[in-house]
This record gives C-alpha cells, sequence and structure tokens, in this order.
C-alpha cells in the first residue's frame, strides 16, 4: 500500500473509473501512456509475454533488481497495473485476449507495424467483436510511410526528429536530450489521444502515434521558424534565441538561468547588478541589440554574479520581477520543498519481488487540489494471471493446464 497524504475524496470516482486498459506495451512509450491512465482511475491489466515479460523488467541502474524482473526501469511506469502472462502466439493465448477485449474499453500495442495483424489481432478483427474498442498503436513512425518498418528507439528518432541537431552549442551539437524523450512525449500523446476518445459520443476508434510526429508537434516554435520564417534552426546551447539576457549564467558556486526577456526585466536586472551602465550603451539599446551582441552582455553580467550563490542571486531577482533559477541537480529538485510539498512522490513498503520500499513519481498534474494515484506497487510477472483467467470463467484445472503448455 502506498503511504499517501492528500488522497482523493474516496466517496468521489477517479476521471477514468470503470474504464478498462488492456496494455500490450513493452518498455517505456506504451507503459508510460497507460501509467498516466491508471493514474486517472482506469483498470490497467498488463499483458506480458510467457517467462519473459516486459524488457523494461530487466533494465536499469540496479543489476540485482533487473536480474530478479523488476528493473527500475519497469517499476518507474508500471505501478497500479496487474499483471497477466498470455502466449499471443497460441491460438488459446488469442483465444483469452478476444474474450479480455469483449469487455474491454481501451487496447494499447507497441509492436512494429503489422505484427498484430500477422496474429490475426489487429484492429479490425478485435474491433469486429467489440466494435466500441479503442485500439491505440504507438510506433516510431507511424503504421504508414517510407519508415514504417523501421524499429524505433528514442535515440533514434530524436536523431531523426531535428531535436538533437538544436540541442548543445555549435561545438556540441547535435547532442541527445538527456532522458527519453521521445518515448515520453509519444505516451503522453497517446495518453491525451485515448482520453479525448474515450470522451467520443460513440466510443470506437482506432489511434495511430507516432513517436517522430509527437516530438514535431511539441516543437513548434523550432518547426514554425522554419516553416513561416524560412530560418534554419540552429543549436543556441543554453542561449535563449528570441531574447536576451536570457540564458544561463555563471555564479560563485552554480550557473542561474535568468529569462529577462521584457524590457523593463532587462532594466530591473541591469539596476539591480549595480550595472546602470549598461543600460547607457547603445548596444544593449533594444531587444534586437542585446541578442545580436549577447555574449558579451553575458559576460558583462557575469562580473557581478560571479560574486553571489546562484540560490540567493535567484531568490533577489525574482523578488523584483526577473525571472530566475539555480541549474539544480535531479537529486536536489526532488529534495525541495516545492516537490516534497505537492505529493509528487508515491513510496511502496515492502514491494513483491523487490523485498524493499520503493519511491516512485506521480504524474505530472493536479486534480481539484490533489495528486492523481494508484494504490497498488508495479507487479510481478504474471502475479494476476489466476484471479485474471478466474474471472473470464477459467477453473483451476484449465489454468493448470494453459500454465503446463506454456499458453500462460
Amino acid at each position: 500500500m502506498a503511504t499517501e497524504a492528500g488522497r482523493r475524496d474516496p466517496s468521489r470516482p477517479a476521471p477514468l473509473a470503470g474504464v478498462r486498459v488492456l496494455d500490450l506495451t513493452n518498455v517505456l512509450a506504451g507503459p508510460f501512456a497507460c501509467h498516466q491512465l491508471a493514474h486517472l482511475g482506469a483498470e490497467v491489466i498488463k499483458i506480458e509475454a510467457v517467462g519473459r515479460g516486459d524488457l523494461a523488467r530487466n533494465l536499469g541502474a540496479d543489476p540485482d533488481l533487473s536480474a530478479r524482473g523488476m528493473g527500475i526501469s519497469f517499476l518507474a511506469q508500471n505501478a497500479g497495473k496487474r499483471s497477466l502472462t498470455l502466449n499471443l502466439k497460441d491460438a488459446r493465448g488469442k483465444e483469452i485476449l478476444r474474450r479480455l477485449v469483449a469487455d474491454a474499453d481501451v487496447l494499447v500495442e507497441n509492436f512494429r507495424p503489422g505484427v498484430m495483424e500477422r496474429l490475426g489481432l489487429g484492429p479490425d478483427a478485435l474491433r469486429a467483436g467489440n466494435p466500441r474498442l479503442i485500439y491505440c498503436a504507438i510506433s516510431g513512425f507511424g503504421q504508414d510511410g517510407p519508415l514504417a518498418d523501421r524499429p524505433a528507439y528514442d535515440q533514434i528518432v530524436q536523431g531523426l526528429s531535428g531535436v538533437m541537431s538544436i540541442t548543445g552549442d555549435a561545438d556540441s551539437a547535435p547532442l541527445r536530450v538527456g532522458y527519453p524523450l521521445a518515448d515520453t512525449v509519444g505516451g503522453l500523446t497517446a495518453a491525451m489521444t485515448i482520453c479525448a476518445a474515450l470522451n467520443a459520443p460513440e466510443r470506437g476508434s482506432v489511434i495511430d502515434v507516432s513517436m517522430l510526429d509527437s516530438v514535431l508537434a511539441t516543437m513548434g516554435w523550432v518547426v514554425s521558424n522554419h516553416l513561416i520564417g524560412g530560418v534554419a534552426p540552429q543549436p543556441n546551447g543554453n542561449e535563449n534565441p528570441t531574447s536576451a539576457p536570457s540564458g544561463t549564467f555563471q555564479c560563485a558556486d552554480a550557473p542561474i538561468n535568468i529569462s529577462a526577456n521584457k524590457d523593463d526585466q532587462w532594466v530591473a536586472l541591469a539596476r539591480h547588478l549595480g550595472r546602470d551602465d549598461l543600460l547607457a550603451d547603445p548596444a544593449y539599446a533594444t531587444r534586437e541589440d542585446r541578442k545580436a551582441n549577447r555574449l558579451r552582455l553575458r559576460a558583462e553580467l557575469e562580473t557581478v554574479l560571479t560574486t553571489g550563490r546562484a540560490e540567493d542571486w535567484a531568490r533577489a531577482l525574482n523578488a523584483i520581477g526577473v525571472p530566475a533559477g539555480a541549474v539544480m541537480s535531479v537529486p536536489d529538485i526532488l529534495a525541495h520543498p516545492q516537490v516534497t510539498g505537492r505529493d509528487f512522490i508515491a513510496r511502496f513498503e515492502e514491494v513483491p519481488g523487490v523485498g524493499r520500499e520503493i519511491d516512485v513519481v506521480r504524474m505530472g498534474a493536479m486534480l481539484d487540489g490533489q495528486r492523481p494515484s494508484v494504490d497498488a506497487p508495479p507487479p510481478e510477472l504474471g502475479q494476476d494471471t489466476e484471479t485474471i483467467l478466474g474471472d473470464l470463467g477459467f477453473d483451476a484445472a484449465e489454468i493448470a493446464d494453459l500454465r503446463r503448455e506454456g499458453v500462460v
């Protein structure tokens, strides 16, 4: 059981209460999408390969947990789900899936395009038995197009999307974003579209989520500067190309981000730093002037900023209306009261297969003042198989036969 503060009123149903999701996905984009749905109240049944399960069970920074099939990469995205193992290459396994689909609202898969069709379990086949089914396929490049059949990994999509070409600076680009951006954005896109489809006046649809498309859709300013303005996107490092002074500056102990994007913020910054002289310098008279001379301007400001601590400067600058924030490490921000005080991290005690407590993050939104959450920790491989099959009408002997013959 998670130890939680600020739990939702149990008398008020969660937004997706009563929605059943079949999660046939692996690793990140699909599991992350279904994890968001679980937080919002959906019942999520994770259908995993017999004997192997989700590849993420063997991934993560703790080799011992990975060897036990409870890798950190799996623990991060699968709390609140139930696990059923199923061999979808066996006719009996396919029939079990069809029986599950009959009462399901959503099915999510992230196989390569065509895999489910070759198994006889594509959207047309499954929706023939349940026209209200929302079938969501997540892939690297979508279900059609010249790249559709290629295997897709986050770094591949980051490179193809142009993200790497604009990350870093002139010396370091192309550079990979430091977390699986394409997988995560693809998962969020899938979860958002599924929620929209659940709200349709008449349920039943096929959703085709492309990680490549999803990433490009989030690059609005970069893409539009090219499409509309004819400006070729460039890597700008820690500088904000739309304004100056706006970027990362060195302080005595650590870097700080300052976004003096408006003229009045620029004036307040210069005066607070005791550099009124810069306000009279024609090189910095307008936004365009400051952009053109941003490197000189940064050096001038750092002559003062390097005399104090980043957090002290951030506090003082925000107080006068200049947006600023210290550049923090992941452990530091997770321990910050802004995060710890908003019920963002869930703790599960004595997790089966792990043997100790774990902390995992919840979804990034509050709902009516409370953080949507799940009650159950990530499941061991197949831990709910007997219960789910029993609910479908299989008796103990039948389940034992299915297990002995590798169907479940």
